[in-house]
């Protein structure tokens, strides 16, 4: 048997929800295999609706209907029970006789006189024209506030099409059905003898009809019955008129036991009751009784594992204006089944049936299960259960629903053109037609806005200026507030002491900033660079060598040197000397060593002798050497002695020297200076330098370790103290606290404007000096979309540490306006902005969670956390938390 109309199933078919659309989406589906549910409700319900939304948008409402008139008759009496309400026996049966008439519109007597009309509409149509009664809240409509999503059931029936007389015939069963259900539909077709007249907008009777035909011409066979399930909706409140007030108890019992969206139903005419007459009541933060009346788009999501993150990005996609209205519409209609890039539909489906389940009147906590497997494949990374950044989930999204929406079946070839002195309006609009012309889809039209990029070369000023779409904008966070850093600086040269040098530099601000500020301190050259190393037990622990590594990942109480180096030109290897001294101590047999003072740092060209590393040595401590001492003769010898011809033949010594003092053989307590090589051996590490010969270097090596041992009698000639003095780069203040910073949202609009240079890994191609330039690059805003999304960058991330941002910053909720930033100025848009949505992250890198802030209309604002939703005041909208903005076009 064909399956021909509403939502009828198979014997052998698994539990059916109206939501759950179980077709494969490689291949658009026909009427002549659909599931889809089909919703009865009054026509003037539907009419109001039709009428406001019309055609415009996806959402459109327009087309016209079938009309079908009839009447209903009960096969077997009913009992009357108290209160005037009908109960019919086991046995009884609703029969309803339906001609078929021609295709029409309605006129203007039926948009007045349509009291008791129905009509039969599609889910979308459903949904779209419920939406709109919604948002139509608190305002004069057909239906009053009161009435609530308990006005939708499931009625089981069975339906039979006479081609002699062109109509078909539905019987409704007690049988079939459960009880309430059954007397909901008697007091709906049979309480008054008229004609019944059903507009059927779905056009699926009239396929029904089709397919009717087709099975008589091929088997001559034309009774079956069809046995499916209709949702019924809307007619508690012509039920309660009707009955004048009269206490209506068993109508209401019919109204809670029979179910929203749920159940299985068989070809037999079997009914899985468990599944289709249970009903779970909304979550209760929100405060409503059971039974009270709910607005739509307040239902929240489970928490599968770690995934509030994609909780929060999809209540704020399922609440953007249009987009809204598109999914609920009818969607599949622009379903690209053959774009590789996307994934045949899949996705979108997916994303339309959560946000349907989302947007359905008085459904539970939905489970987002199926959506995820379906994101999990179009991007792999978000097949686990690990946590991830909702901005980072929401771009791939935007991006998988644009591929599966996409319009364009065969994207052609288009060839960016040189702007050859164009005006910026022809070019742009050239870059947006091919643009279009590849990439046409819901969220382009939505979601999608225009660059101006220019870059400039610093030589021959040569301009280049392109237009590319973007989807969101990543904004930085500027930082209003210093924070005090002290370094101790240190020549290479032997010229200067090492002194300490204080500088101010952004809170969140990078190494660049640190070194841009300690240069301008010191007053460098533009030969010299700096090198910033980390001190720890008097050697270099690590150098801080990326720029834009953030300074916050640099604690108080570290201990960093700037070296004072020139540019290196010709990869001169680094010389690390660090110091060490012999313990006095009267327990070992053997003398032990301690390490002192700051290393010093050197670049050196020749090693082809000790003498070499012990002549740039003495270089470095020259500043260190204290005034002459006139009564002491022993100190001018003992200066002499340092400064003697280093190609002298030294004291040889042991090779292998343990730091720890253990084991030293035959050590001479001359008075010069020892160096040993870091040779990198495990066993052997630290290799004594022989003056007279030539010192054995890895090439690899960026840095030479090289450890001086100071004699008694040097370390009373100089002042080793100052060696000594390495300062915390912050002594942090007692019992203070930092107060919270403070930026607007405009703020961190400039920073993303700001003019810049390309970083040296960047450098750019000038097609007019042949050459790769270091170009500056500007971006501006020339195109702006109705849908603004943005994305503040609170983190960051490097080779060692990741970083969060709690910055607050101060975004408007009303009125965001870009006026002043849009580059084209014959730009005639509106570039105001309000606020409908926020995607929020409490905590740190570590751990933390994710939530959502909705607006649903008349200034309400709530609080989506996974499953549960709160009514929130807006001015609890803006805090640090805040991680993606959405803004609509006002």
């Amino acid at each position: 048997m064909d399956s021909l109309l509403f939502s009828s199933t198979s014997q052998d078919d698994d539990v059916f929800t109206p939501f759950d659309h179980s077709f494969s989406p490689l291949q658009q589906p026909s009427l002549s295999n659909s599931t889809y549910p089909l919703f009865l409700v009054p026509f003037r319900w539907w009419k109001e609706a039709r009428e406001a939304v019309g055609s415009g948008g996806s959402g459109g409402l327009s087309g016209g209907g079938v009309l079908y008139n009839g009447t209903a008759q009960v096969t077997d009496a009913f009992d009357e029970e108290e209160g005037g309400m009908a109960v019919g026996r086991r046995d009884s049966e609703i029969l309803v006789s339906m001609r078929r008439e021609l295709e029409s519109k309605i006129s203007e007597e039926e948009r007045v006189s349509s009291e008791g009309d129905f009509a039969l509409v599609s889910e979308w149509m459903f949904l779209t024209a419920l939406k709109w009664h919604n948002d139509m809240t608190g305002v004069e409509s057909f239906l009053p506030e009161e009435d609530s999503s308990h006005d939708l059931f499931s009625l089981q029936i069975r339906l039979l099409c006479v081609l002699e007389t062109n109509s078909l015939v539905i019987k409704i069963s007690q049988k079939d059905n459960q009880f309430g259900a059954f007397n909901t539909a008697y007091n709906i077709f049979c309480t008054e003898p008229r004609l019944l007249r059903i507009w059927d907008f779905s056009e699926q009777a009239n396929q029904l009809f089709t397919n009717k035909r087709k099975l008589f011409r091929d088997s001559g066979q034309s009774d079956e019955e069809i046995i499916l399930e209709l949702q019924v909706y809307g007619f508690s409140y012509s039920i309660k008129a009707r009955e004048k007030g009269k206490e209506d108890m068993l109508v209401e019992q019919s109204m809670i036991d029979v179910p929203s969206f749920s159940g299985s139903l068989k070809m037999n005419g079997s009914v899985d009751k468990v599944n289709l007459y249970s009903r779970v009541k909304q979550s209760p933060p929100l405060g409503r009784r059971y039974g009270s009346t709910s607005p739509l788009g307040l239902t929240g999501l489970y928490n599968l594992g770690n995934t509030c993150f994609m909780n929060s990005a999809i209540q704020c996609l399922v609440h953007t204006p249009k987009l809204v209205d598109y999914f609920l519409g009818d969607f599949r209609k622009d379903l690209n089944f053959e774009n590789p890039l996307g994934m045949h539909g899949k996705l979108a489906i997916a994303f339309g049936d959560l946000l349907r389940k989302l947007w359905a009147p008085g459904t539970t906590p939905v489970s987002p299960r199926m959506f995820k497997s379906s994101i999990a494949s179009f991007a792999p990374q978000f097949s686990g259960y690990n946590q991830h950044d909702s901005q980072e989930f929401l771009a791939f999204l935007l991006d998988g629903l644009h591929e599966d929406l996409n319009r364009v079946k065969r994207k052609p070839y288009a060839e960016a053109k040189d702007e050859d002195d164009r005006p910026d309006e022809v070019v742009a609009d050239e870059y947006w037609r091919n643009h279009i012309s590849r990439n046409d889809s819901v969220i382009v039209d939505l979601c999608q806005g225009q660059y101006r990029s220019s870059l400039a070369c610093p030589v021959c000023k040569k301009l280049s200026i392109t237009f590319d779409p973007f989807m969101y904008l990543s904004l930085p966070l500027p930082s209003t507030a210093l924070r005090k850093m002290t370094l101790t600086v240190v020549s290479t040269d032997g010229t200067t002491l090492p002194h300490p040098v204080t500088v101010s530099v952004p809170i969140y601000g990078s190494l660049e900033d640190l070194v841009h500020a300690l240069g301008t301190a010191c007053s460098l050259r533009e030969d010299e660079m700096l090198l910033i190393a980390e001190i720890y037990n008097n050697s270099i622990i690590r150098i801080l060598d990326d720029p834009d590594d953030s300074v916050d990942l640099i604690r108080d109480n570290d201990q960093l040197v700037a070296y004072r180096l020139a540019k290196d030109t010709d990869g001169t290897p680094l010389v690390e000397f660090m110091h060490q001294r012999e313990e006095k101590s009267y327990i070992r047999a053997f003398p032990s060593f301690e390490k002192f003072g700051i290393p010093l740092m050197a670049r050196m060209a020749d090693f082809s002798k000790g003498s070499e590393i012990h002549k740039q040595f003495l270089k470095l401590i020259d500043p260190f050497l204290m005034p002459a001492k006139d009564s002491s003769s022993d100190s001018d010898t003992t200066r002499n002695t340092a400064h003697e011809d280093e190609e002298m033949e030294d004291v040889v010594l042991d090779e292998d020297v343990n730091l720890d003092g253990e084991a030293v053989n035959e050590l001479d307590t001359g008075s010069d200076f020892e160096f040993y090589l870091d040779s990198g051996n495990f066993l052997a590490s630290w290799v004594k330098i022989q003056m007279d010969e030539p010192v054995s270097i890895s090439k690899s090596n960026r840095l030479i370790k090289v450890l001086v041992t100071w004699p008694e009698k040097m370390i009373e000639d100089y002042d080793t103290s100052i060696l000594s003095l390495l300062r915390d780069v912050c002594e942090p203040a007692l019992m203070s606290k930092k107060p919270q910073e403070s930026v607007s949202l405009y703020k961190c609009v400039d920073a993303f404007l700001k003019e810049e240079p390309l970083g040296p890994e960047d450098m750019w191609y000038c097609p007019r000096c042949k050459e790769h330039r270091q170009a500056s690059k500007k971006l501006d805003l020339w195109r702006l979309p109705d849908i603004l999304v943005i994305h503040l960058k609170r983190f960051s991330y490097n080779r060692y540490f990741k970083n969060k941002l709690e910055t607050f910053v101060d975004f408007p909720i009303d009125d965001f306006d870009l006026s002043s930033y849009i580059f084209d100025k014959k730009n005639n848009f509106c570039h105001h902005y309000a606020l409908y949505a926020v995607s929020n992250h409490y905590g740190g890198m570590g751990g933390g969670h994710y939530t959502a802030f909705v607006q649903l209309g008349n200034n309400r604002w709530y609080e989506f956390d996974d499953s549960l939703v709160f009514p929130v005041n807006w001015e609890q909208i803006k805090t640090s938390a805040a991680y993606v903005l959405f803004y609509r076009r006002i």
